[in-house]
């Protein structure tokens, strides 16, 4: 009798077992597919990240945004606006291209062109360009002939500007790390966060759109690696991270970051600058990490008119900061209610 059930059981279970295993076997089949289906190429890799972005509701948000020239351009301006990445890509950098297009647009400032391709690195394509501005961009690897163009179009006294992740490129070219200014280090200061900047001389040029004051923002901000920042040896830094605010030191106390630094109070994190290169000129802004930054009137018009500076339409002191004295206005005490995104 004890036999016979144990026989019933095993013919209960017999079934059982083989569904499970024609279970695991199709959820193997879908993990290879999916395998198979995962992008590879940038392109694919870019339409997957961006999807339909910004939406209809971003746009008019941005549109609301778009600041006014504050120079006429010399004679017609024209820029090429590269947003490839061959690291992290940015959510941002659709919202960024819309922006800036936007812009364009409707100040007259310049018109644009899109590029995500190194072949328009060459000095015959970029001679019909005023101004560079890489939006986003990641761990480029542009070959010598390409680096070669790029730095003959600013030192021959055209202009380039970076935002954001233009900061985290070239590992491979020191010159175009030192172009930029420094390369990546880190974030400690999340893109979830609302953090305290210092406005550094509020009566230069480029600073003109946070009306002399200190400011709190939601964004991403980087700090660079010391052998290849440039420092204020060389930058006329324009913002900073404020760290006489308890919110900015608090990231410096996570277990990732803590033996990194002696004292966050004293910790220098530049966060925009503008310097002479050659007869060039450059201009970088660590904001633009969040989608909608680029909805911020204040941060769009510093980086139009750090695109002005950068095309020579807009003069603006780029005196090396240790070699000047200036006013240093710290954010507020705190952040208000609803903190710029």
């Amino acid at each position: 009798m004890h036999a016979s059930i144990r026989k019933k059981d095993t013919m209960r279970k017999l079934p059982l077992t083989i569904t499970c295993a024609l279970l695991t076997s199709v959820c193997v089949l879908v993990a290879q597919d999916k395998k198979k289906e995962e992008p590879k190429t940038w392109e694919e890799k870019a339409a997957a990240r961006f999807g339909d972005t910004p939406t209809d509701e971003h746009k008019k948000a941005i549109d609301e945004a778009i600041p006014s020239a504050t120079a006429v351009p010399m004679s017609p301006r024209k820029v090429l606006v590269f947003y490839r990445c061959e690291g992290f890509i940015h959510t941002s950098i659709p919202f960024g291209n819309y922006a800036l297009q936007q812009i364009a647009d409707k100040t007259g400032a310049f018109t644009v062109d899109l590029a995500d391709d190194y072949s328009v690195f060459t000095k015959e394509n970029l001679a019909q360009y005023d101004g560079i501005i890489f939006n986003n961009t990641t761990r480029l690897v542009p070959n010598k002939d390409h680096q070669d163009a790029i730095l003959d179009f600013i030192k021959g006294g055209k202009g380039i500007m970076g935002i954001h992740a233009a900061a985290d490129n070239f590992a491979e070219w020191p010159e175009g790390i030192a172009l930029i200014g420094g390369i990546f280090a880190g974030h400690p200061w999340t893109a979830g966060g609302t953090w305290a900047f210092n406005l550094e001389d509020p009566d230069h040029t480029l600073n003109a759109a946070f009306g002399g004051n200190g400011q709190w923002h939601k964004d991403e901000i980087y700090w660079y690696e010391a052998e290849s920042f440039e420092g204020r040896e060389r930058l006329r830094v324009l913002m900073s991270l404020d760290m006489s605010k308890p919110k900015n030191i608090e990231p410096l106390n996570n277990e990732r970051w803590k033996d990194k630094v002696e004292d966050p109070a004293k910790v220098d994190v530049p966060v925009s600058w503008c310097k002479k290169v050659g007869e060039g000129r450059l201009f970088f802004t660590n904001l633009g990490h969040n989608d909608m930054t680029f909805a911020n009137e204040k941060v769009l018009q510093h980086m139009l008119d750090g695109i002005q500076f950068s095309l020579g339409d807009l003069e603006a002191d780029t005196t090396p900061s240790s070699e000047v004295e200036v006013k240093i206005v710290p954010a507020p005490d705190a952040p208000p209610e609803t903190a710029s995104n």
